[in-house]
């Protein structure tokens, strides 16, 4: 008999829409032309590559040239940060949070390294970081805020709107502007992002979360923005990002990005709907279990629960055992021994934090999913438990 699988792992990555897959394929055969080349097989795919451009320039509130596109979220961030620290040519200092992606953390680590001052911002239980800690974390030679928009662990959304006022007041007062950056890869698609109203520079989204296709993204970069590129090689993406654009990829995002906006309230309902169902069977089946972040301030598809007593990596064997996927945190940090450096962050003790597991919840999922892990979740749970001395101990 076949094995029933149920995919919730969706902040790794998600299912291409069955559109998206179509919209990709005439791009491997018919038009695959160069977009740089001057022949119609290559005006044909800088059709394609232009429409996709506005396409996403409209989606974001943006016009078409601030738009550019890349290989993946990781490289938008990448771009962003140092293409602004480039640009300036003096060192000076970064702000950034605690809870960050590796991409951007990675980043900034490689900044003190080569000279910069990092300043990483607390954050509270729920995992938000404060304004006012922003306002006095702020230097004279203060040049990049970088924080993100969700968090990919716990899904915490960020007050960005109100970090742009707070940094359009204090640049009204100085000669050296100060850029401002989020990573918006767990939000594009959840919620509807106007770069206007969010009053951000810098922008970085990645296709694969939101059931398009791996290997593509995209960063908005705000018109006059003085920014410089970290490659180099050609004119692509009018200098900022060298090398030949992936149309394919580049229009399944675009396509993609239209899908799942269009449908963010529907879909985040249905998701909100689903999240609570489990959240509640966990809550009302298994004892010893501590929810991480507050679902109220958080994007609708997270989940992060740690259960007291077992370490998360061997749930999630024994989950996937019986055909279930989630993850213990951060696909990109799979494999680290390490707490979680978003929990750690969150003043969640260490235990806690090795018994964590992120429940993350996509479009394609239905309650009959939710039933089963709620069937399958608990017996795990007790078995590893049954083999914990401390567990056995305190229950003795």
């Amino acid at each position: 008999m076949k094995r029933r699988r149920v995919y919730l792992d969706n902040s790794a990555t998600t299912v291409v829409y069955p559109e998206v897959i179509k919209e990709m394929q005439s791009y491997f055969s018919d038009t695959y032309g160069n977009a740089s080349s001057l022949h119609y097989f290559g005006r044909q795919a800088k059709i394609a590559l232009d429409n996709a451009r506005k396409k996403t320039a409209a989606l974001l509130n943006a016009s078409s040239e601030e738009i550019f596109f890349t290989g993946c979220g990781t490289e938008s961030d990448n771009i962003a940060i140092f293409g602004i620290l480039n640009a300036h040519k003096k060192k000076g200092h970064v702000i950034t949070s605690r809870i960050e992606h590796h991409a951007v953390l990675y980043s900034c680590k490689h900044l003190e390294d080569n000279g910069y001052e990092v300043t990483y911002l607390d954050v509270d239980k729920d995992g938000i970081v404060s304004v006012e800690d922003l306002k006095e974390a702020v230097k004279d030679d203060t040049i990049l805020v970088t924080i993100m928009h969700a968090n990919n662990e716990v899904g915490s959304i960020q007050p960005i709107e109100e970090i742009a006022l707070e940094l359009k007041k204090i640049n009204a007062k100085r000669k050296n502007k100060i850029y401002f950056h989020t990573d918006a890869v767990q939000t594009a698609g959840k919620l509807h992002l106007d770069v206007e109203k969010l009053g951000i520079d810098l922008l970085a989204i990645s296709a694969h979360k939101f059931n398009g296709p791996k290997g593509v993204g995209a960063l908005y970069v705000k018109k006059g923005t003085n920014i410089s590129p970290i490659t180099f090689g050609g004119h692509h993406e009018n200098g900022l990002r060298s090398g030949t654009e992936n149309i394919s990829s580049i229009s399944g995002f675009a396509k993609a990005f239209e899908i799942s906006s269009s449908k963010i309230e529907e879909c985040n309902k249905r998701i909100l709907d689903l999240r609570e169902k489990l959240k509640a069977g966990i809550l009302s089946t298994i004892p010893e279990v501590i929810i991480n972040g507050s679902g109220s301030k958080a994007v609708s598809n997270i989940l992060n629960v740690s259960f007291n007593y077992i370490e998360g990596e061997a749930l999630l064997l024994m989950l996937d055992m019986k055909g279930i996927a989630v993850s213990t945190g951060s696909a990109c940090a799979t494999g680290s021994a390490e707490p979680s450096h978003v929990l750690s962050a969150m003043g969640v003790n260490p235990v806690a934090s090795q018994g964590a597991i992120r429940f993350s919840v996509g479009c394609y999922n239905t309650g009959e999913d939710v039933d089963y892990v709620l069937e399958v979740l608990p017996k795990a749970v007790n078995s590893l438990r049954s083999m914990s001395p401390v567990w056995n101990q305190k229950n003795a």
